[in-house]
Parts: C-alpha cells; structure tokens; sequence
C-alpha cells in the first residue's frame, strides 16, 4: 500500500493512505464517484456528499461534469448510471415503477394540474403516467381513455365519469395494449373520437429527434393519440435528455407542454422554445397555465401546429 507523509502546523507527522489522497484530489474524486454511480445504479447529492466527505455544491459540480463527460446521468437531486437507464426503457412495470419515483411524482402532480374537471383525457402506457392517474384525486366528472391496463385501478374513483380503454394486443412487458386509437360501434364502424388533453409519457426526448421511444408499435399508438388531442402534454423526468431510441413519437413542436423534474440541458431548452412547447418543472415555481391561456390547437390531425 502506498502511504504519503506530510507535517502538520504543530510538526506532527500524520499519514495519509493513496485512496485517501485520491478521494480528496478532484480528478481521483470524479472517478471514484463516477464508478460508485455505475455500481449503484441511483443515487443522491447527500448521499454522495456523505460517502465521500465533500459539500453538496462539489458533489453537484463533480455530477455536472460527469454529466458533461457522458460518464453518467444528471437527474433532479442526484444521478443515475447509463446502465440503469438503458435497462429501465424497456423493463417490466414492476421494475420502473421504483425508479426516478420522487421525479414521476413531482411530473404528476405538475401534470393533473393541467386537467380540467368534466374534461376528456387520453393517457398512454407507463409509470409516470400512471403515477398522474394518482394524482387526479381531487378532479372530477373526467372522461378517460387509455391503452394502460393498470391505470382503471389508479385512478381515484370519485375522479371518473368514465374510463375507455383501448384493444388490441397485450404488450406483457408494458401492461399496454397496442392497436388502435379507436372504438367501434355496434354497427361496427369505427366511432370519431377526441380528448381535450393527451398526456403522453415517453422514453428519451432530444433536440434533434423530438420524442422516441423503444418499441415501434407504441409510438404509432402515441401518435394517434396526439394527432386526436386539442392540446398535448408529454411527461419525461430528466434522465431522458438528450437521448433517441428506436421509433420516432413526434418532432417538438406537436407538444404543448414538456412537464420533466428539472431544467433541460441548454441546446434542448432552446430547441423547446423555438418549437413553441412551454416547459413546465417544480423549479419554476410549479404554476401550471389554464387551459384558456393559450389557443387550443386542433384535434384530428392537429394541422394548426
């Protein structure tokens, strides 16, 4: 073992060992904490502070660059590993349901402020979406349609006039159907439908490729449902910056609202802004526009965008 010796003030000689040394030294730091991350999975600023024996502002500054260096994920109070993030975009429910779970919350509760009593809403499959559907608790008289099979036994009851969900096949891993945005009548022609509000959780959102998400089917399923909305929500906590997966949702600009738990990095921020989507995060002060803030944008089709 390597051990350094150095004098104190009052010429007492004191050891200090080599991981020591390097904890304290910037550089031995970020790597030590990059590789506590990856190992980890998730973690906080306090936490790391504690571990490592540095302020919360270093540790803060440490995950930025590490952020920067692409070495790991920056989310609101902490990080996660790249390896956490690839395995949650396509794991079963059960799994996501305990990651960035204090991020799906604050998203939620920004997200059921978006919705009005007596209005109807289109939600797709996923945890942060079916965090919101818990989130409803205090609305009313709210016309439902959703492919999410677990979301009927989260919505509050007394939230609901009624709830639709849409057929097709069962994606087991998601607990999602996939088929159509449509309802037949008994006549067997396909019904029109529109919502008032669709809120749409997806995988990884960028300046370039909009918002994507892993599996083909489910994107085209979200595409309808934005296409069929007045105005659009999508919900995505911070560990989906910057990132593209497989299938293509909707370029920036069909969204009205990005609802995440912390600020976008700046090329992302400033992509939002010229799109026209309003970016919404408790940072801000968690106000939410009404609805009549801003013109409605058309549903089927939604050409006034």
């Amino acid at each position: 073992m390597f051990v350094a010796y150095c004098r104190t003030d009052e010429g007492e000689s004191v050891s200090v060992d080599k991981d020591d040394r390097q904890r304290h030294l910037p550089a031995g730091r970020k790597a030590q904490l990059a590789a506590y991350v990856a190992e980890t999975g998730q973690v906080t600023v306090s936490e790391l502070a504690e571990r490592f024996g540095v302020s919360i502002d270093t540790v803060r500054r440490d995950l930025d660059q590490l952020a920067a260096d692409g070495s790991l994920v920056r989310t609101y109070g902490g990080a996660v590993s790249l390896s956490t993030v690839s395995r949650t975009t396509d794991r079963a429910v059960d799994q996501r349901l305990t990651v960035q779970e204090q991020e799906k919350e604050k998203i939620a509760a920004l997200a059921a402020a978006l919705v009005e009593d007596g209005s109807t809403i289109m939600i797709n499959g996923g945890t942060t979406t079916l965090a919101l559907a818990r989130n409803l608790g205090q609305h009313r008289d709210l016309t439902v349609a959703t492919n999410n099979l677990l979301l009927p036994g989260a919505l509050p009851p007394s939230a609901v006039r009624d709830i639709y969900v849409f057929g097709g096949a069962v994606r087991a891993l998601t607990l999602a159907t996939i088929g159509p945005v449509s309802f037949r009548a008994t006549t067997g022609a396909d019904l029109d439908i529109s919502c008032d509000l669709a809120l749409i959780g997806v995988g990884a959102v960028s300046a370039d490729a909009g918002y994507t998400t892993s599996n083909l089917a489910e994107a085209a399923m979200m595409q309808e449902m934005i296409s069929r909305a007045a105005r659009v929500a999508i919900l995505a906590d911070s560990s989906k910056f910057g990132r593209r997966l497989f299938a293509q949702v909707s370029e920036l600009g069909a969204a009205d609202y990005l609802i995440t738990d912390t600020a976008p990095p700046p090329d992302l921020r400033d992509a939002l802004a010229a799109s026209g989507v309003e970016l919404l995060t408790p940072t801000a002060g968690g106000s939410v526009p009404a609805s009549n803030d801003r013109p409605a944008s058309p549903g089927p089709g939604r050409s006034g965008r």
